[in-house]
């Protein structure tokens, strides 16, 4: 049993000094750094996403409908005008 005592007493005092030496304590400076910009940079993402979404939303999303409207109004003169006869009109002709 005292061999093994000896031998944890060691291991303890290894663990100990490998624990506080210094290129230990700037590597965990260093993690913790690296996650807290990280932390950062992801809430920032986040902010920045959330605010193209909403103007995706508010300035694009009605374009698109009023474009699609205007194509299917495009589309039914069209064929009303092929069902009375009159010769169809080209795009950009009037």
């Amino acid at each position: 049993m005292a061999g093994k005592k000896g031998s944890s007493g060691v291991l303890a005092r290894v663990t100990r000094t490998v624990s506080d030496s210094p290129i230990v304590s700037h590597t965990k400076r260093t993690a913790s750094d690296a996650a807290f910009v990280t932390k950062k940079l992801l809430k920032s993402t986040g902010k920045a996403a959330w605010i193209a979404g909403t103007t995706f939303l508010i300035l694009v999303v009605p374009l698109i409908i009023e474009m699609d409207r205007e194509q299917q109004f495009t589309e039914l003169e069209l064929q009303q005008q092929s069902l009375l006869g009159a010769p169809p009109v080209v795009a950009g002709q009037k």
